[in-house]
């Protein structure tokens, strides 16, 4: 059955949305292509008509996975750095990796990947340090060093925090990490 170029196109978007959310909750190994199809109702035969590789639609999943962060910062500018630093560190966000940071859930697979994907990692770095700049006092060389150490504390403390299995020690995690950096911000 032949798909007009409309319905195509809207099947590319919810298999590269649908991607992005399986690889921030399972990790690039952890989905198969059977796994992604079907939870958009399609046939894996029709996979390679949208992409050449799986590698191809990593790329693409982790720009949309990226957007939907920055859209979340750009939508909130007046959310200072303490509403961040509470958000980011929910037990919400640690809960829900399929919809949270991408960094968080893809970094150490990402440090595995071809060079496209890591651009791709380069450029959600840029624009999360921007958010965090933007929240930030001080000289733009001060802004730059608290927005690298809040980057750097904040995806830290939240993989910590989702790799422990004992709740009051990944809770005592992220509340170290929100004193360290809002001390720091202050």
């Amino acid at each position: 059955m032949k798909v007009s170029r409309a319905q195509a196109e809207q099947n590319r978007e919810r298999i590269v949305e649908a991607a992005a959310q399986l690889f921030r909750d399972k990790g690039f190994d952890g989905v198969g292509l059977n796994e992604l199809m079907q939870s958009v109702g399609l046939t894996r035969g029709g996979f390679y008509g949208h992409f050449e590789s799986k590698q191809d639609l990593a790329v693409k999943a982790c720009r949309e996975a990226f957007s939907a962060n920055a859209q979340r910062w750009e939508l909130e500018p007046q959310a200072d750095m303490e509403a961040l630093v509470r958000f980011y560190l929910s037990d919400a966000h640690r809960d829900n990796r399929a919809q949270g940071c991408t960094l968080a859930a893809l970094s150490g697979d990402v440090a595995r990947q071809g060079p496209e994907l890591r651009t791709v990692i380069d450029d959600g770095v840029a624009n999360f340090l921007r958010a965090l700049e933007a929240r930030s006092g001080g000289t733009a060389t001060q802004r730059r060093e608290t927005a690298l150490a809040t980057l750097a504390t904040l995806v830290g403390a939240l993989i910590l925090s989702r790799a422990v299995a004992d709740t009051d020690l990944s809770l005592a995690i992220r509340d170290a990490a929100a004193r360290a950096v809002l001390a720091r911000a202050g």
